[in-house]
């Protein structure tokens, strides 16, 4: 053990080196912000631009901080998250709210190609109409991300795009509130979607997505439409599914034509056959073989660009649905299903990952690897591969 001491003790100094020089290489935040403007300067940012937007800016507001940093502690459920998001309020509101905009909305629609409902839709869910747009000044709020180390390479470009859209003069820097994550307006764009996207729809020549209906919609439609948007399709139907259906053919990752799924037995809600076209779609099942199932199209795939999350592009073509008189999800599972907890996600992960089937590092987020590693668990013991984790499925897995 005494040969050894020399050796530890080298150790001791050089972490306590290394630490003084990390120490000794962190910034304050007063000397952040002095460097953030010099290189906002050398981007052709203007002083006034400056001293207006970072003059709002003192400290890192703690409470961003732990916004970024918290993680909600259950995993939502399907039936949940919509029950969230929908309600007959919501509905009936969205019906009047396309009336009320109709002329707009059939001008947007004209220009940019995206049916009324669905833009209807994507504002309820992103800012209930308009009510919530955040509290947050975009600006510290990016500044306070962009000074944290660990992402902040992303939110200090994001903070010198919003610093570049207040000099364009489209909106003052005292009025530039948005969410905690620096998300912006009634349609929650980030700094750079804004600066790619955003657009004119009012003539004034800014654009206020913030208080401007006709700048809301033309900046939406405009982000829907360069993504791939098709006026002339729906986003997709539930469906019913044949007794024996291989659900191997299920996810995003399986595209076949109307046809193709009609002639392998799929089926609209109601029985009917789903008919004959070209038309690629994908079989999703949100809550797995116990819930609905649906045969999505392109629309669906562009929603997921906005938004990431199957639950999202879901909520938001099935409320479309709903504002022009469809009706409700039929096969919604009758049992409210407990939710997997975070950390029983991270086991879950865990045990995947030890019998073999990578499912990528546990972190308690039911990514798309960790729903390739279940089908796969899934495949081995012999139940259906739809992809879904809950309670039973862990119990399974704990077992083998």
């Amino acid at each position: 053990m005494k040969k050894n001491q020399p050796f530890l003790g080298l150790l001791f100094l050089s972490l306590l080196l290394s630490t003084s020089i990390s120490l000794a290489q962190e910034q304050s935040f007063a000397e952040w912000l002095q460097e953030l403007r010099a290189e906002a300067l050398s981007q052709g940012i203007s002083e006034e631009t400056l001293d207006a937007a970072l003059a709002l800016v003192e400290e890192p507001i703690p409470r961003v901080l732990e916004l970024d940093k918290s993680q909600p502690e259950f995993v939502q459920t399907f039936a949940g998250y919509m029950r969230n998001r929908l309600s007959d309020a919501r509905i009936e509101r969205g019906r009047r709210l396309l009336e009320e905009h109709k002329d707009l909305f059939n001008r947007i629609q004209q220009q940019y190609g995206v049916q009324p409902h669905y833009l209807v839709s994507f504002w309820a869910l992103e800012s209930n109409f308009g009510d919530f747009t955040g509290g947050f000044s975009v600006v510290n709020a990016l500044a306070t991300l962009a000074y944290d180390p660990r992402r902040s390479d992303f939110f200090r470009s994001e903070l010198l795009t919003a610093l570049r859209i207040i000099q364009e003069g489209h909106i003052p820097v005292e009025q530039m509130s948005g969410s905690w994550a620096g998300a912006m307006g009634q349609c929650q764009f980030m700094p750079s979607t804004f600066y790619a996207y955003a657009r004119d729809g009012d003539g004034d020549g800014r654009i206020d997505i913030w208080n401007s209906i006709p700048d809301v919609f033309a900046s939406a439609a405009n982000y829907l439409s360069q993504n791939g948007w098709q006026n002339d399709e729906r986003w997709g139907r539930e469906v019913t599914l044949p007794d024996g259906f291989d659900f191997t053919q299920t996810g995003t990752g399986v595209r076949k034509t109307v046809t193709q799924w009609n002639n392998l037995g799929i089926r609209r809600v109601n029985g009917a056959p789903l008919g004959h076209a070209e038309m690629l779609g994908s079989i999703v099942l949100p809550a797995g073989v116990q819930g609905p199932a649906f045969l999505t199209y392109d629309n669906f795939r562009t929603t997921m660009v906005w938004n990431r999350s199957t639950f999202y592009a879901i909520s938001v073509g099935h409320l479309a649905d709903r504002f022009v008189g469809g009706g409700p999800i039929i096969n919604m599972p009758s049992a409210e299903e407990r939710p997997l907890s975070r950390s029983e996600v991270i086991e879950l992960q865990q045990l995947l990952n030890a019998q073999g089937i990578d499912a990528g590092t546990p972190d308690g987020i039911m990514g798309s690897r960790t729903r390739s590693a279940v089908r796969s668990f899934q495949e081995k013991a012999g139940i259906p591969t739809d992809g879904y984790a809950n309670v039973e499925l862990l119990e399974k897995v704990r077992t083998l």
